[in-house]
Order: structure tokens, then C-alpha cells, then sequence
């Protein structure tokens, strides 16, 4: 008995770190939005929902082939996030956070509205069904593996961007300073575009990923926007490097708390961990002490 019993826990850590990958990918896109624009955007996992849209369409209505609609779907949910920018945040970069908060969250009601609208309140999905891995008396579903692993890629492809190019250079100065660049001469409007851009193509992604796993609504963002948003909050907004940690934390709280009662109870005591972590560290886990 408990021989079986180490093999479900072996598997649910596991799950839970395939988990992680996906919600570490989401917090990015989040993170790197706060930490250069100063704008926590309410409405990031609404983008995610209409990048899910948009891949149903191009896979299931115009019969794309899954590896040709993702790009596709990727540059419009980039195009969509930099719209929202010069739309919406540009206009209130100097007005209060609460102001920029309610926009966003404003956002958030408009795309909503917008999806029940234009395409309905049914459940689609893309009728995808892939194979499940099975290690012994283990059990690792193929999407969830594919979503980790192009998780993993997307985000070294961001690391990359931003260590080895000068775009990624003047994005990582910005989030450090945002007074001392714009003195130096840095166009921090064009910056502050791609950033919103690079931002959407995250999202982009994520959609592409998630879409083998959820069945597409126009509320499927109700589903991972709330923790995508905790787990910034708790590894420190704009800090990377603690949304990681906070994602594959909160990742395996969700997949343990599966394993010993359901998955509601996982998310259950996700959220309670996220209340007694603001009580030890409101900054988040990895901001230094005063």
C-alpha cells in the first residue's frame, strides 16, 4: 500500500511541476508588463482567451494545421496587446494606479462581453486528443508534457531577447530606471510598445498551449487568470525571478492538494497559502528585507 501510495506522489509532484511551467510562462508575460510599464494589466488572461479563440478558428474552422495557426495566433495576440497599450495605457501612464487598474479591468468586461457576443457561451475545443505517457503505474498527459516543454522554450527564447539584444537591453534598463533612460535619450514610448507587444505574445502563447488542455468560453480566463495574478503578487510584482519560484510553489500546492482530496481543495489551499505569505512577506518571497 504504501509502495502505491509513493507512486502517486511521485506522480502528482510531477504533474505539478508540468503545472508550473505553464503558470511560470503566464506570470512572465505578467511580470514583464509590471516591471517596465509600472501597470499591472487585470485583463492579461482575457488576451489568453482570445488567443484560444483564435486558434480554434484557424485550427477547427479554417483547418490550419496546428504548428502553422500557433505563430499566426501568437503575432495577433502580440498585435492585440500592443493595441491595448497605445489604446488604453498610454493615455493614463501619468494618471493614479487605481485609474490604470480600472481601466484594465474595464478591458477585462469588454472582451468578455465581446466573445459571449460574437461567438456564444458553448464549450469548444479542438477536438485534439492526445495520448497519455504512462511510466510504470504513472500517468503524464501529452499535452500538459508539450505545454511544459514549449513552456520552457518560450521562456529561454524571452531570456534570450532580453540579455542579447539591444531591445532587451534598453527593456531591462527601463524596468531599472525609468527617469536615468529617458534623460539618456531611450524612446521609452517605443519601448513600452514592444514590451506591450512581447507582453500579447506570451499570452499568445499560453493560448496555444492551454487550448490542448481547456475547452474554449468566453469566461475559460476565470480558470487561471486569478492565480496567474496571485502568483505575481506573491513572488514580488515584476520580479521574475520570484514569480518563477511563486508559480512552480503554488503549482505544487494545487497538484498535492488533488492528489489528497480534489483539485478545488487544491486551489483551496493555494489561496490560503497566498493569505498567510502576505502576512510574512507583503513584498513577496524573494523582496529583501528592510
Amino acid at each position: 500500500m504504501m509502495e502505491i501510495f509513493d507512486i502517486y506522489l511521485l506522480e502528482a509532484l510531477v504533474n505539478g511541476i508540468l503545472l508550473g511551467g505553464v503558470l511560470a510562462l503566464l506570470a512572465l508575460g505578467l511580470n514583464l508588463i509590471f516591471g517596465v510599464i509600472d501597470v499591472t494589466w487585470i485583463c492579461y488572461a482575457e488576451l489568453v482567451m482570445i488567443g484560444m479563440y483564435g486558434m480554434y478558428y484557424l485550427f477547427s474552422v479554417y483547418g490550419l494545421p496546428y504548428w502553422v495557426a500557433a505563430p499566426i495566433c501568437i503575432l495577433l495576440v502580440a498585435a492585440l496587446g500592443a493595441a491595448l497599450h497605445f489604446l488604453v495605457i498610454e493615455p493614463l501612464l501619468g494618471a493614479p494606479p487605481i485609474n490604470q487598474l480600472l481601466a484594465t479591468g474595464g478591458v477585462l468586461f469588454v472582451l468578455q462581453s465581446f466573445a459571449t457576443v460574437a461567438f456564444g457561451i458553448d464549450f469548444r475545443n479542438l477536438g485534439i486528443r492526445l495520448p497519455v505517457l504512462a511510466l510504470g503505474e504513472m500517468h503524464f498527459s501529452y499535452a500538459r508534457l508539450l505545454a511544459f516543454v514549449a513552456a520552457l522554450i518560450g521562456m529561454v527564447a524571452v531570456y534570450l531577447f532580453m540579455t542579447r539584444t539591444y531591445t532587451g537591453t534598453a527593456i531591462r534598463a527601463i524596468a531599472q530606471d525609468r527617469q536615468i533612460m529617458a534623460l539618456m535619450g531611450v524612446d521609452t514610448k517605443k519601448i513600452y510598445l514592444v514590451t506591450s507587444a512581447l507582453g500579447g505574445g506570451l499570452a499568445g502563447l499560453a493560448a496555444c498551449l492551454l487550448v490542448l488542455q481547456y475547452d474554449v468560453h468566453p469566461f475559460v480566463g476565470l480558470s487561471f487568470g486569478p492565480i496567474t495574478f496571485l502568483i505575481c503578487v506573491l513572488g514580488g510584482l515584476g520580479n521574475f525571478v520570484g514569480g518563477f519560484v511563486a508559480a512552480f510553489l503554488f503549482a505544487e500546492i494545487i497538484s498535492l492538494g488533488g492528489l489528497f482530496s480534489d483539485l478545488e481543495w487544491g486551489y483551496v489551499l493555494a489561496f490560503a497559502f497566498f493569505i498567510v505569505m502576505m502576512f510574512i512577506r507583503p513584498a513577496g518571497l524573494l523582496a529583501k528585507r528592510s
